[in-house]
């Protein structure tokens, strides 16, 4: 805890961001930073309350509830307090192996939990995250820490997003040889290409990472897609135990009359290639502009917020962001009390930059794609649209009835497919002769990760479906804890 009596005493307060319209013109980072007094008055709300529920990391109404990698939130809220900056750091790290990440683009369940949030405004436990990492950063107390001792034992990891990158950190620091296979041209994953700079610095904070990730032992091999560029049946012999970590990276598609039509791009192909071109510094062939075009993104949630800031960044004519559910409360309904995440009505960057630049937000809800009208060159040039309502079925299931007489029909020569994942993509799982769930995900229980093929384990967005940064960091964790416990027979790791 902090101060006793400090959550009486100072009120929330978070960094003031960027202008909108100042932020827009480049794709730099767009927070600013809080004075040390003012994070020392931030960290002094953490009150006694006696259980925190902000490290529990449970599952609540399916949602997530406190920190799932079980960050000790309290403690090093009360270290910051007393500005022992570089004992918070190290109380950090011993749950947490890339707080630059989680404390920039987690959506912080911690606070949905915070007992102060009960009825008043939770402690900034994101933010003041962010700033312990920060400041270790720039005082140089994050350095390469290799094992003292190699186990001679190979593990490839599949993948380099949040859940590879973390059980690779994790298995190195065990003392194995680590080796990372990346089919992009940079590692990094869904942190590097799937989600943008304005949010995640790639030079300044993820290749920084990753450059240290080196320095402790660990191989990154990318341009390497297992069961193309490299046989499946070869990984398993060149290693004695493989992790998968490849994400869920099949987009929920859009089957209507018109899907074919050119200018309709699902979000992470419009994202992947966006970045590849700031990092690049350069626009290839597959660069998707949404310059001076309509644009509507179809979707919520991260993704459709990145797609909106992205576009204005592009200098689009116009954007509109279509969601089939409802708008949230302003405040948390009945059926949605604490600790469970608070679906609750927000404004998120990009749609405050779209606000500030076309005069509102650019979400309509209760609404869905009915038909992609094109050109005669068979490119697209509208979406028809309809309001729908949610009504119970036979099955007593909630299902969208589209409403006659509320169709519109939106102008757009861009379409933005921001639907969510359905799942992991199969070749590599297929090549491995992976047993799957009923989601097409790899099949290994929770917190042991193992998968019918011994030795081979999964762990991420690809066992789990699509999920937070934080869930693949927990998971990343536990699957080399258990990865480790194999080779061993025993295991010392968290």
């Amino acid at each position: 805890m902090g101060k006793p009596t400090g959550f009486l005493e100072f009120q929330r307060e978070l960094p003031a961001d960027r202008a909108p319209l100042e932020r827009v013109a480049d794709w730099k980072e767009f927070h600013h930073h809080l004075p040390e007094a003012d994070l020392k008055k931030q960290g002094a709300r953490c009150m006694d309350c006696g259980i925190p529920f902000c490290h529990t990391g449970q599952l609540v109404s399916g949602m997530a509830s406190g920190c799932p990698i079980h960050n000790l939130i309290p403690e090093w809220n009360d270290l910051v307090y007393r500005g022992l900056w570089r004992e918070a750091l190290d109380r950090l790290h011993k749950t947490n192996n890339f707080p630059e990440f989680t404390g920039r683009v987690c959506p912080a369940p911690c606070e949905g939990s915070c007992v102060l949030g009960m009825n008043n405004p939770a402690v900034t436990i994101k933010n003041i995250e962010c700033e312990i990492i920060d400041h270790g950063w720039s005082n140089g107390w994050v350095t390469a820490e290799p094992p003292k001792k190699r186990t001679g034992k190979k593990v490839a990891v599949v993948g380099s997003g949040p859940a590879g990158i973390s059980a690779a950190a994790q298995l190195n620091k065990a003392g194995h040889e680590v080796t990372v296979f990346e089919r992009a041209d940079r590692p990094g994953g869904l942190l590097m290409y799937g989600i943008p700079n304005m949010k995640l610095d790639k030079k300044e904070v993820v290749l920084r990472r990753l450059a240290l990730l080196e320095k402790e032992g660990v191989k990154f091999v990318c341009n390497t897609e297992i069961g193309k560029n490299l046989p499946a049946e070869k990984l398993l012999k060149d290693f004695e135990a493989v992790v998968l970590a490849t994400g869920a990276t099949k987009p929920r598609d859009l089957p209507i009359e018109g899907r074919q039509l050119k200018g309709i791009h699902f979000a992470m192909d419009f994202l992947t290639a966006n970045t590849k071109s700031i990092l690049d510094q350069h626009k290839n062939g597959d660069f998707i502009s949404a310059d001076g075009k309509d644009v509507v993104v179809i979707g919520g949630g991260d993704t459709g917020t990145d797609c909106v800031g992205t576009s204005v960044r592009h200098g689009c004519k116009s954007l509109v962001q279509v969601e089939i559910l409802p708008k949230p409360p302003l405040e948390r309904a009945k059926d949605n009390p604490w600790p469970e995440w608070p679906k609750t009505y927000k404004m998120d960057y990009g749609q405050e930059e779209a606000a500030a630049k076309f005069g509102a937000d650019p979400r309509v809800y209760l609404t869905t794609a009915t038909k992609f009208e094109g050109d005669a060159h068979g490119h697209v040039k509208a979406v028809h649209t309809v309001q729908v309502e949610w009504t119970k079925n036979d099955k007593g299931q909630f299902i969208p009835k589209n409403m006659p007489g509320t169709e519109k029909v939106l102008p757009a020569q861009l379409v933005l497919l921001a639907m969510g994942f359905l799942g992991p993509e199969q070749p590599l799982l297929e090549s491995l002769g992976i047993e799957r769930d009923p989601r097409s995900n790899a099949k290994a229980e929770f917190e042991k990760y193992t998968t019918n093929i011994k030795g081979v384990f999964a762990a991420g967005d690809c066992r789990r479906g699509q999920s937070l940064v934080v869930w693949a960091f927990n998971e990343g964790r536990g699957a080399a804890r258990e990865c480790d416990r194999f080779l061993m027979g025993a295991t010392d790791l968290p």
